[in-house]
């Protein structure tokens, strides 16, 4: 196994957005990554859109690199985890990127290979265009050097938070169910603006640019929300008329709700 290389099972989206990441910032070279894709004309196209090396099985990736990225869905999970005790040994840092199935499940699914080192991350979609928020967690075979490797392979595609694993659930229920939230919101604010008499293309642009900009207004200034939110709101005007409807139905209290939900079913996932 070669410490330059890095592997990934399963070539979907997200592990697409980490490949693009790590290739365009030189964290590897292209044909130093790995993927392990069963479907041919999913593998056929990373191999020729990104140049990488890609297999149907999964014991080249094994036996060629140091970390591995699991990037399956959680319902296959157990069964990629049975075809790759064989090849897995302490040597391998694995990173999963599956929702909801705790260190345990894969320190328990890797059985005799007790040493692994196993890291479990939360991404979210925003990753596939490079703006993921990620928040990821260690077993006790996880060294300092192994979690930075981690930090600098998700930081590719975002930013990324180190925590203890009792808190991913909650990573799961806020940033990465978040992005429905943030897509409802925008659906229901060009809805709004086609209600009040604009144009669909005139509502969309006005919505997202809205979005985009308070979103950076928001990161470049580091001010509160609250604050940003007053600088808009002057005595009697428009926007503390609607700020009033979103408080007298709870707006706050409904993501809050939402967020807490989404937390409460990954924690049901980890448990079945």
């Amino acid at each position: 196994m070669e410490n330059d290389t890095i592997g990934f099972i399963g070539g979907g989206q997200m592990a697409e957005a980490m490949i693009k990441g790590i290739i365009s910032s030189g964290l590897y070279k292209a044909d130093k990554i790995f993927v392990t894709e069963p479907q041919q004309e999913r593998c056929d196209f990373m191999t020729g859109t990104y140049g990488v090396q890609g297999f149907a099985d999964s014991e080249p990736v094994w036996t060629s690199c140091n970390t591995v990225i699991l990037a399956v869905k959680p319902q296959i999970m157990e069964v990629v985890l049975s075809t790759s005790r064989l090849f897995v040994s302490p040597e391998h840092l694995i990173i999963s990127i599956a929702a909801g199935l705790p260190i345990s499940f894969y320190e328990d699914g890797f059985g005799q290979n007790k040493g692994c080192k196993i890291i479990r991350v939360m991404p979210n979609t925003p990753a596939l265009v490079l703006e993921g928020a990620s928040g990821f967690s260690g077993n006790r075979n996880v060294s300092k050097e192994d979690l930075l490797l981690c930090e600098q392979i998700l930081g590719k595609i975002g930013k990324a938070v180190f925590l203890d694993e009792s808190a991913l659930d909650a990573v799961t229920g806020l940033s990465g169910s978040g992005p429905a939230y943030v897509f409802t919101f925008a659906d229901a604010l060009i809805d709004a603006g086609i209600k009040v008499g604009l144009p669909r293309a005139t509502a969309e642009t006005l919505a997202l640019q809205t979005l985009l900009g308070s979103v950076k207004l928001l990161i470049e200034t580091k001010k509160h929300p609250a604050e940003l939110r007053a600088m808009v709101t002057s005595p009697g005007g428009t926007a503390i008329a609607g700020q009033h409807v979103l408080e007298r139905n709870a707006f706050k209290g409904i993501i809050m709700d939402a967020v807490e939900a989404a937390t409460n079913r990954s924690k049901e996932f980890g448990k079945s």
